[in-house]
């Protein structure tokens, strides 16, 4: 078998001092996650976080840069990986109206505390790992991919 890590995409999304966060159903319980998702093919991974953002939230979202690149295994797999492209930016419009993904219980603005400090469990460890790269300071220029 030849292994090949799944490609992600997730939007740190601050405003007022609180981040966009979603709350969802998933095969291990409710938990909450960065919008966050995969990259389809022939999409960039700009449009990718574009899209996820506004299908999870129905926030259209404007990536400015990134916060980090991450791999990382899943839990509870010894054979599937992820490599997470985090983005940072800015909410440009809502549709509240618009139905969200299947899965997706809500969207929420919480602060740094209350997402750390959260009763539901976080998706992925690196929920806690990217909001604290941010917090951090840390940020790279969208021209550090090939095909934004």
């Amino acid at each position: 078998m030849r292994w090949k890590p799944n490609v992600t995409v997730a939007a740190i999304i601050e405003a007022d001092g609180r981040f966009l966060i979603v709350e969802e159903d998933t095969e291990r319980g409710r938990q909450i996650n960065q919008p966050a998702g995969h990259l389809e093919h022939g999409e960039s991974l700009v449009d990718a976080v574009r899209r996820e953002v506004l299908e999870e939230t129905g926030y259209e979202f404007e990536p400015e840069g990134l916060v980090g690149i991450y791999l990382s295994d899943k839990a509870d797999s010894t054979d599937i990986s992820y490599l997470r492209f985090a983005f940072f930016g800015r909410v440009i419009a809502h549709h509240p109206e618009r139905p969200l993904d299947v899965g997706i219980v809500a969207a929420h603005w919480l602060s740094a505390e209350e997402i750390l400090a959260h009763h539901y469990p976080h998706r992925s460890p690196l929920v806690a790992r990217c909001l604290a790269d941010w917090q951090a300071g840390q940020r790279a220029p969208l021209s550090l991919l090939d095909r934004v």
